[in-house]
């Protein structure tokens, strides 16, 4: 399966335990439900201390972290690329992208980097372009290239690792006139005319190519042999091997090595279009984080690619989203909040139901398909239920939820109790938490008309705890206020045993306040209702 079909299944920002497990157990259900995608479970940041207890009770990963869900370029079908050596003659290559159909060649370096392309336009320009006479010599042309272009057979002289040297001329003239142009190492391409030969090795050249098949004189040979003179016979007149010459330069010698356009696997889509279209290459490298070399991205790739696919679980306001929602493909949302603003290019699955939790809802699906649930699965399940109820304790708590949660106990072989204590328990350890971290460890964004707020909650059995965090985070909120994109900042302290909420409001007039509210526990149903309708 590839990850055309990969399905994230995502809770909110700032995730709590309820969003975690449920994103667990819906992704195992919808795989065995669908085996025509592949559901991952996904946290949009990262897990509380809470839900660490719980993952690590029933050694279950913590699953992966997704902070955006636009479309990146490890989302393309990447081509494969045609990576060819630097030493290719221009020849080859020019067949090598005609057979492939390709527009793009790539060069590595040691490390598996880029250390040049060249595209079918650049072969084609440096055909039309060379007229220096000492290209071969400067390009360190190789004489197994020039011989593989010229088809041409070793008369005499020692080839292996060797490389053309001096100038390249065309020996047309009598030798006399040879006499002025030939110098020590240079190519000489001539006919079978004995006189002209054995000047050109009276004069020291470094190779003789001998066209249409000419004779050689044994002399000749014994000669060039004596001095390492390369000679070579070649099938083809003066005229065309003079045209082929230049195809035996690598391609090293015109690659573009600077300036290279690529891009990274993480890169996001929306961010290159610009670039891509406004340039002439078809293909363009794209590097890993280690910048190695991993494939060609295409133009006709980004036409056909898809968006990246969500399903949303306990949540849908985008406020609370992962980044980058708008670009992806959002196929269900399975939640137990108000209805937010998430919206949708077309008809989804919508599973919403006035419960105390979305695992909760996760649990009636896995009954109605009829699917046996496995231990952790239900441990996954109980657990959040305890959770987001307070162990019934919330006013959101239906008696559906109740039943829920003392079903999947059963099942995980969980005493309710004793599991709800060790979790309110591992949120309890503020002293070794940042301000940040405690704020934000289970905080939901909201917006009514044009007001931008935050609301967090922090729900521990330990009440003096609470009472010294109260003192703590005050200040905090203060400078968040100031230094955040937030209208109003709010935070619920919440003593689970006393069914109790200190609820500290962070706001431009009065910042610090503090207000004591008895029988409040509940974020979603007893805070964020009543906040709306003052603001709105």
């Amino acid at each position: 399966m590839t990850d055309k079909d990969k399905v994230f299944v995502i809770g909110h920002k700032n995730p709590d335990t309820d969003s975690i497990c449920s994103a667990i157990a819906y992704a195992w259900l919808k795989n065995r439900l669908d085996s025509s995608h592949h559901y991952v479970p996904a946290r949009a940041g990262e897990i509380n201390p809470e839900t660490q207890y719980v993952l690590d009770a029933f050694d279950e990963p913590v699953p992966e972290l997704v902070t955006d869900v636009r479309t990146q370029v490890s989302d393309v079908d990447l081509a494969e690329g045609e990576i060819v050596d630097g030493s290719l003659s221009v020849r080859r290559a020019w067949e090598r992208l005609v057979q492939k159909h390709g527009s793009t060649l790539i060069v590595l370096d040691d490390h598996g980097g880029p250390a040049g392309l060249i595209t079918i336009g650049d072969i084609a320009k440096s055909i039309m372009d060379v007229q220096d006479d000492t290209v071969l010599a400067d390009s360190h042309t190789s004489y197994s290239n020039l011989i593989d272009a010229l088809g041409a057979e070793v008369l005499a002289g020692n080839i292996e690792n060797r490389t053309v040297t001096g100038k390249v001329i065309i020996a047309a003239s009598n030798p006399d006139q040879m006499e002025e142009l030939i110098e020590p190492g240079d190519m000489v391409v001539l006919s079978d005319r004995y006189e002209a030969q054995l000047c050109a090795l009276e004069m020291g050249a470094g190779a003789l190519i001998v066209c249409a098949n000419g004779e050689v004189n044994q002399h000749i040979i014994e000669m060039a042999d004596e001095k390492n003179t390369v000679v070579l016979r070649t099938q083809y007149d003066t005229f065309i091997t003079a045209r082929l010459i230049n195809q035996s330069i690598p391609i090293e010698y015109f690659m573009v090595r600077k300036g290279i356009l690529y891009f990274r696997e993480n890169n996001f889509i929306d961010k290159i279009t610009d670039t891509v279209a406004n340039v002439r290459h078809r293909q363009f490298p794209v590097l890993d984080s280690r910048g190695r070399f991993v494939g060609m991205l295409t133009r006709q790739a980004l036409l056909e690619l898809d968006r990246k696919k969500v399903i949303l679980v306990d949540h849908n306001e985008r406020d609370q989203a992962v980044d980058g929602l708008e670009e992806a493909e959002i196929m269900e949302i399975v939640d137990h909040h108000k209805l937010g603003n998430v919206q949708t290019i077309a008809p989804i699955m919508y599973r919403g139901q006035p419960v105390g939790c979305t695992s909760t809802i996760v649990y009636m699906m896995y009954q109605e398909n009829d699917i046996d649930i496995p231990p952790k699965m239900a441990a996954m399940m109980c657990s959040a239920i305890i959770s987001d109820t307070l162990l019934f304790r919330s006013p959101t708590c239906t008696p559906e939820d109740k039943a829920a949660c003392e079903a999947l106990g059963e099942i995980a072989g969980i005493d309710l109790e004793a599991h709800a204590k060790g979790m309110f328990s591992a949120l309890s350890d503020f002293d070794s938490m940042s301000d940040e971290e405690i704020l934000y460890q289970d905080f939901k964004e909201f917006t009514a008309s044009d007001t931008h707020y935050g609301v967090g909650q922090i729900s521990s059995m330990d009440s003096e705890a609470l009472e010294k965090l109260a003192a703590r985070m005050e200040p905090y909120m203060e400078k968040e206020l100031e230094e955040k994109d937030f209208d109003m900042i709010f935070l619920m302290l919440t003593d689970i045993l006393q069914e109790s909420t200190t609820f500290l409001c962070g706001v431009p007039v009065g910042a610090g306040n503090s207000v004591f509210l008895k029988g409040v526990v509940s974020r979603k149903k007893q805070i964020v209702p009543l906040l709306s309708m003052a603001i709105t």
